[in-house]
């Protein structure tokens, strides 16, 4: 791992922060590529979590959206107490996800961060037409980018929340009810990311619902 800066924090949502980092020398990835992050203190320096890169390859900073978990008192927690001028190690980026056409994006809270990229890539090349979002989330707080997303011309998305009955979205779960009434076609590709019971529950679904499985990009 090599020492980089945080550059710029900012707050997304209530348990959500930006990270703008100092991007090291010869770090090349691509859309949908993520990396592992340590604190830069003792005992720390070896333990390194996994993060998706938000921002384009071709920009000249890294950008991270976190979502804090602290019940857990663990790796996120302690980054949401980082402000700009302080120290993080980063890793050689690895890939996560690739965009291989069309199709349905099904993301559970902080599961959106891998798409970020994805669809912020696709509204640059103006190719969003024919995707379609469906974001699980419990609140209309619990909504990460929801301007943002919203705003992109093409892209189909759909909101559900868990614990709140809204005007404009969906409420309950996405379960085979919500999905036969949201997605039109089964010829496209799925790409999921979410807590591994919400994905697990959705795979089961889809594959119910005659999707097969090699049209699955399976992501915690």
């Amino acid at each position: 791992m090599q020492k980089t800066e945080i550059l710029a924090v900012e707050t997304i949502t209530h348990d959500v922060k930006r990270f703008t980092l100092k991007r090291p020398q010869g770090f090349d990835y691509k859309v949908g590529d993520a990396t592992e992050l340590a604190l830069d203190k003792e005992g720390c320096r070896d333990d390194g979590h996994p993060f998706t890169m938000t921002s384009l390859p071709d920009a000249e900073t890294l950008e991270f959206t976190i979502k804090g978990y602290p019940e857990h008192d663990g790796m996120t927690e302690e980054l949401h107490k980082l402000n700009a001028g302080d120290a993080l190690l980063i890793d050689q980026p690895f890939e996560t996800f690739r965009y291989e056409g069309e199709g349905v994006f099904i993301a559970g809270g902080a599961g959106i961060t891998p798409f970020l990229a994805i669809l912020r890539e696709l509204r640059r090349k103006g190719e969003l037409a024919g995707n379609q979002l469906i974001f699980a989330n419990k609140t209309e707080d619990d909504i990460i980018c929801r301007e943002e997303l919203d705003a992109m011309a093409g892209l189909k998305v759909d909101h559900v929340l868990s614990k709140a009955d809204t005007a404009g979205t969906y409420h309950g779960r996405v379960d085979e009810e919500l999905l036969r009434e949201l997605v039109s076609g089964r010829d496209k590709r799925f790409y999921l990311c979410g807590p591994p019971p919400m994905m697990d529950a959705v795979q089961e679904t889809l594959e119910k619902m005659g999707i097969k499985a090699d049209a699955l990009n399976l992501s915690e």
